[in-house]
């Protein structure tokens, strides 16, 4: 059976100690009975492969854009090789920017680096995940502040498809809610959970927790 690139993605993740299974005590104070930890990604070979996946998700989407975004700092090297997936491998040509965590006064100066944003062009956001939505929120008012730019969306790699704190809603849901944005990933949670039913990934002794975390606070 030929894998999906979401189940390749899941077996990449896994490969590379990004998801982990367990019990974890997460930031948020909820015990977790997996883990992502995308600062397991530092090589060459592992930035390639992932920019591989990000530029399928849009692709399959259908994203429409004509600059990828990648806020400072995760976002920037994932902005680069996502760009250089699509045309390796998908023969789009995007650009790509990312900003600076302080204006520039002096040389070119402005607050983004690479493409120099301009109204009603279409961009499309690269980040790693989305916990909160608090990147989402710093970044907006950076892209108006440049130009009157078209966010057409807002890719990551695993939705976690879990309520904030303070909400029945996911980040994800709360950023179409709040923005207007949609938000795709790689992969869900759910897709995670059904890989290791197919087997696809091993962990079918942490099935149940899974679920039963789900069920608890998934949203």
């Amino acid at each position: 059976m030929e894998l999906t690139y979401k189940q390749r993605f899941i077996k990449f993740m896994v490969e590379n100690g990004v998801l982990t299974f367990g019990e974890f005590t997460l930031k948020s104070g909820r015990k977790a009975p997996y883990f992502i930890n995308t600062g397991n990604y530092k090589t060459g070979a592992q930035l390639a492969r992932l920019g591989e996946y990000y530029a399928e998700c849009i692709v399959d989407n259908k994203i429409e854009g004509e600059t990828l975004v990648g806020p400072a700092y995760k976002g920037i090297p994932l902005a680069v090789t996502t760009a250089v997936a699509l045309f390796n491998n998908h023969g789009k040509d995007l650009n790509y920017c990312f900003d600076r965590k302080e204006v520039k006064d002096h040389g070119e100066g402005g607050m983004f680096v690479g493409k120099q944003l301009t109204d009603g062009e279409k961009v499309i956001l690269i980040e790693d995940v989305m916990t909160s939505g608090k990147a989402l929120r710093e970044m907006l008012p950076k892209l108006e502040s440049a130009a009157n730019v078209q966010v057409t969306g807002m890719v990551i790699s695993v939705d976690r498809q879990e309520k904030a704190l303070n909400s029945d809603l996911s980040a994800v849901q709360e950023a179409y809610k709040e923005f207007g944005i949609k938000v795709y990933s790689i992969v869900t949670m759910q897709d995670i959970i059904d890989a290791i039913e197919r087997g696809i990934i091993e962990g079918k002794q942490y099935l149940e927790k899974m679920k039963e975390y789900r069920k608890v606070y998934g949203a």
